[in-house]
């Protein structure tokens, strides 16, 4: 997976969206995971991880 280096001030426009899920990243043997509805397979997402506060 490809991560991409954000900057402290980065602001994110997305247009065209279907709806937004909130989870939980759960881990999955070595690995983590994030689980989505069947609704969405084959579809391009974006994983926001927001910092702890």
């Amino acid at each position: 997976m490809r991560k991409i280096r954000i900057e402290e001030k980065t602001k994110v426009v997305v247009e065209g969206v279907d709806g937004f899920i909130q989870r939980k990243v759960t881990p999955f043997g070595n690995s983590a995971k994030v689980d989505c509805p069947k609704e969405y397979l084959g579809r391009d997402v974006y994983l926001v991880i927001k910092k702890k506060i």
